[in-house]
């Protein structure tokens, strides 16, 4: 008998599965708070905080002050956070030309890797890079742009994240117009039979997180909601409760 062997899933990886699997069954929805709001002095703190509350996953910001002004931080940090963190890291890329650093975000511990619409000149080759490198592929709208120009690569995707601010800065208000485009979304989603899910990012707040789940978003990043509260263990606990 000529033994073969088996590559197994990470550990991340079977939480990302495991979670999309309630979305077949019930109406969880999941919480990625965004390091980017995290006390950067005691940041092996707050992931140990992460790791203990309802959180699903770490939401990573990767900025390079070109794609967005500002500037937050690159392969040393999240290499520090994937070795504490015990929950998939969810890293979103806000650079230009993402698919020069595909595999080296892969090497730094991204379990998801979502690029921006606008940044990439060959969308559905970045996309297949990406999984590729074991790694689930997401793709993120600007406020401004049509969920219609995904068309084409909905069924590739594992996941849509729906901006809901001008990304850059956190601590931004809520863009209204928002909640329509988790619509149109979903629809585009069904319609094509694709398995994506949808994640929305900026000023989601315990106020307004109901009614953004309700118009179809399945993941849900909180910065400043989260981590510029007294307990955030406990807020994000409300947020889970929605």
């Amino acid at each position: 008998m000529v033994y073969i062997p088996v590559k197994r899933k990470s550990a991340q990886a079977d939480f990302f599965l495991r979670y999309l699997s309630k979305f077949s069954t019930t109406l969880s929805h999941l919480l990625a708070p965004s390091i980017l709001s995290a006390d950067f002095a005691n940041l092996g703190r707050d992931v140990e905080m992460i790791n203990r509350s309802e959180a699903d996953w770490f939401h990573v910001d990767v900025m390079d002050g070109v794609f967005v002004p500002n500037i937050s931080f690159g392969f040393p940090v999240i290499k520090a956070i994937k070795k504490l963190a015990k929950k998939p890291l969810d890293v979103h890329l806000m650079i230009v030309q993402p698919e020069r650093y595909i595999k080296e975000f892969k090497e730094a511990g991204a379990d998801i890797l979502t690029v921006q619409y606008e940044a990439c000149t060959h969308l559905h080759r970045t996309i297949h890079q990406i999984k590729e490198e074991g790694m689930k592929a997401g793709v993120s709208l600007n406020p401004h742009t049509p969920v219609a120009l995904l068309k084409d690569v909905i069924e590739d995707l594992d996941l849509v994240l729906i901006m809901s601010v001008n990304p850059g800065f956190g601590g931004q208000k809520f863009i209204a117009n928002s909640l329509s485009k988790l619509s149109e979304t979903r629809e585009l989603i069904s319609k094509s039979g694709s398995k994506a899910i949808i994640e929305i990012d900026g000023g989601v707040g315990l106020n307004n997180a109901a009614e953004i789940i309700n118009a179809g978003a399945q993941v849900l990043v909180a910065g400043n909601a989260v981590f510029s509260t007294d307990d955030p263990e406990q807020t994000i606990r409300k947020f889970k409760a929605l």
